[in-house]
């Protein structure tokens, strides 16, 4: 951490306490970084960050400040309060082992977003089979006419930031995304921050 800002490092993750009313703020510090993003209820971990309840209730993809992220109770847990990026994405899934077999055999396997999640809810009590879609920050994935996807590089610039509002108490998980094409080829580290006195009425 430096002067209030948490640093995630290429290729990790990190789990945290955050309360309601706090804002977090994710920045991708270098440009062209994902950084995946899942949420449970604090006092419930089997609520979670939802995106067919959010897609459904938002009826669009592209989710942008002012934008409720819904539980699987269909209960507001983040409102996304600024964004500089406009660009997220909360369709795939995070990277996994099963990932680079896939898309990428001739990389060595990375445990990936899914690894790094996995490991970091492990001490609050959060099992791997519990990790659903996340909300991928910054990530880059248009839909063709067609219906196909693409994961293409970020639009995001160095010092780009998405900052949400808890509606809830909740524990957030967060990586600095390890898939190659997600992140124009090469790995940074995301910065995350935490305000615990934030404008209730912001962005709704």
């Amino acid at each position: 951490m430096t002067n209030g800002v948490h640093v995630i490092a290429e290729r990790s993750g990190a789990a945290f306490r955050l309360p309601r009313g706090a804002a977090l703020t994710v920045t991708d510090p270098k440009g062209e970084q994902v950084a995946d993003l899942l949420a449970y209820n604090a006092a419930d971990v089997r609520e979670v960050i939802s995106s067919g309840r959010t897609l459904d209730y938002a009826e669009t993809i592209s989710l942008t400040t002012g934008h409720r992220l819904y539980s699987n109770r269909s209960q507001p847990m983040l409102t996304i309060i600024a964004d500089t990026v406009g660009r997220h994405d909360f369709l795939l899934t995070p990277c996994s082992i099963d990932t680079f077999h896939h898309f990428y055999p001739d990389l060595e396997p990375h445990r990936g977003c899914f690894g790094n999640l996995a490991e970091a809810l492990a001490p609050y009590g959060i099992e791997p089979d519990a990790i659903p879609v996340a909300f991928n920050c910054f990530m880059n994935v248009p839909v063709a006419p067609d219906g196909k996807l693409r994961v293409l590089p970020p639009v995001s610039k160095a010092g780009d930031h998405i900052r949400f509002r808890a509606e809830m108490d909740l524990i957030i998980g967060l990586t600095a995304c390890s898939a190659p094409d997600s992140n124009a080829g090469s790995f940074k580290p995301i910065h995350y921050a935490i305000e615990t006195a934030v404008d209730q009425t912001a962005a709704i």
